[in-house]
């Protein structure tokens, strides 16, 4: 970040009466200053006063460890005599900017953690809530049917509608969709209204928000299920 240090003058004093480390006709003046910083988002004065003495023949300052006693003295006087200086501190208009958008970005994350357990029984609610099947339920998906179990040789496998026609216990009765597809994109959005009059007797395997499993009790039929119908 940039940031400039500028000396601002409190007052000058005549001290061509003191002994010059530099030069014995050079004559030199005590300058009393704060010091200020500056960025492009704030402003910095420091009430402390600094002293320094500047010779008048070239504008320089003489280093402090040139300084005779005589130099340390007088400059601690006229230090001791200064009234007290006020400092001061200015946050500039970009800073202003930058600091509320710290605030607010502060504020947003706290507001979210306060808010974050609220919505997450919120959000938990809502998956166990589409976990859920209920009769009458119609969702888009496959049957599986295995001549064997465990073994995918000479599986049928059929794409459709299927209607949860009744729920006993942990048993669930589905029916397929009269019309059935070979593949899920061939699969009719109108064929979702004429069932077949066989229900399938299977128990939930798996029961999530947006995938729902089922078995059959010998374990070779498997009914998987995915969008619900609205």
């Amino acid at each position: 970040m940039w940031i400039s240090i500028t000396d601002i003058s409190v007052k000058q004093i005549d001290a061509s009466h003191l002994k010059s480390p530099v030069g014995p006709n050079n004559q030199m003046i005590l300058n009393l200053f704060q010091r200020e910083g500056r960025s492009a988002f704030w402003l910095t004065q420091n009430k402390r006063v600094y002293p320094q003495y500047i010779d008048t023949a070239t504008g320089k300052v003489i280093s402090r460890r040139k300084w005779t006693d005589q130099m340390k003295s007088f400059a601690q006087k006229e230090l001791d005599n200064l009234p007290p200086q006020k400092g001061r501190f200015k946050i500039t208009i970009v800073g202003w900017i930058l600091l509320l958008f710290v605030v607010g970005i502060f504020g947003y994350i706290t507001i979210e953690a306060v808010q974050a357990p609220a919505k997450k029984r919120q959000y938990q609610q809502e998956l166990a809530k589409k976990a859920r099947v209920a009769e009458g339920d119609i969702y888009l998906g496959k049957i599986e049917v295995y001549k064997e179990k465990g073994n995918p040789l000479g599986m049928k496998l059929e794409f459709g509608w299927f209607k949860i026609q009744k729920i006993e216990n942990d048993t669930y009765y589905i029916a397929k969709s009269v019309e059935m597809a070979k593949k899920s994109q061939d699969v009719k959005p109108q064929s979702n209204t004429k069932f077949s009059e066989t229900n399938i007797a299977v128990k939930p395997k798996e029961l999530e928000a947006y995938y729902k499993t089922f078995i059959s009790e010998d374990g070779l039929t498997e009914i998987s299920l995915t969008e619900k119908k609205k």
